[in-house]
């Protein structure tokens, strides 16, 4: 059965001036010539991604669009309709907001947080602004200390509100990340603590001493880059750590204490040197 809104693997039952017909099962799917590739022929099998066209036809394509159905992405808006807003999502047929599953008013031009989706009625792909309705916390699918995969959905008074793994919201504390972090970015972080009522914290970057163990080739390599040197200690301010080495205080701190146990560099008055056992 043909996935409508997602990637699909099908073979080619014949090619005809216009393309080639992809067997559906039924009376086949056009792949359009200008998509198609050079050698392709009959018996083939071909990856591609299959939606409605503009007359509500099942077509196939080997473009490549910003999101499949259930992927919750960050689109521009490039037309604007009473009934509604056209986005960008990479393919020739731009993707459809409908009025009524916007949360305000979209503009030209301006970019906004979606989740594709397939629409009931039409059985055509649709975006909707209104994600909430798509998460939830109530059965959770993760655990503390696990690696998770970051969206970040909007800036709270505690700090950054994220959607984990696509299925679970969460929070990024201020005192957990040193820069601003925008809507529609991605990250890797890790489950920090868990709430009794199934409120998450999470943390960018990956947990305990896997995180120190990267920093620490890092710090490493960046006295080797230095000339054994680097003008920074446990005294230095926390924003120029961060601006240098990309990490908190915090986690800097740490790194250092678990190279210096390994006597790979020593403390002087203006910051740290590479022992001569250290290495990159």
């Amino acid at each position: 059965m043909v996935k409508v809104g997602d990637y699909n693997i099908l073979p080619v039952s014949r090619i005809v001036d216009p393309g080639a017909y992809l067997d559906d099962g039924a009376d086949g799917i056009l792949l359009p010539k200008r998509f198609m590739p050079l050698d392709i022929k009959r018996g083939d099998e071909i990856k591609v991604f299959v939606y409605h066209d503009s007359e509500g036809r099942l077509i196939a394509t080997t473009q490549k669009p910003f999101g499949v159905v259930g992927d919750i992405v960050l689109l521009k808006v490039v037309s604007e309709t009473p009934h509604g807003a056209f986005m960008d999502w990479g393919l020739m047929k731009d993707i459809f907001v409908p009025k009524s599953q916007q949360r305000s008013r979209m503009y030209k031009d301006e970019s906004y947080l979606v989740k594709i989706y397939i629409d009931e009625k039409t059985g055509r792909v649709a975006a909707t602004e209104k994600i909430d309705f798509f998460l939830s916390n109530e059965n959770l699918t993760v655990k503390q200390k696990d690696e998770v995969d970051l969206l970040v959905y909007r800036k709270s008074d505690l700090g950054f509100v994220v959607i984990i793994n696509n299925i679970h919201t969460g929070v990024i504390h201020f005192s957990d990340v040193f820069r601003d972090l925008e809507p529609g970015e991605k990250l890797k972080g890790f489950i920090k603590f868990i709430t009794p009522d199934n409120k998450i914290d999470v943390v960018p970057g990956k947990a305990g001493y896997e995180k120190v163990s990267d920093e620490t080739t890092k710090i490493l390599r960046l006295l080797n880059d230095n000339n054994g040197y680097l003008p920074y200690n446990d005294k230095s301010d926390p924003d120029d750590i961060y601006a240098f080495f990309g990490m908190s205080k915090k986690t800097f701190k740490m790194t250092l204490g678990n190279l210096y146990k390994q006597r790979k560099i020593s403390f002087t008055t203006t910051g740290v040197k590479l022992e001569e056992n250290g290495e990159g």
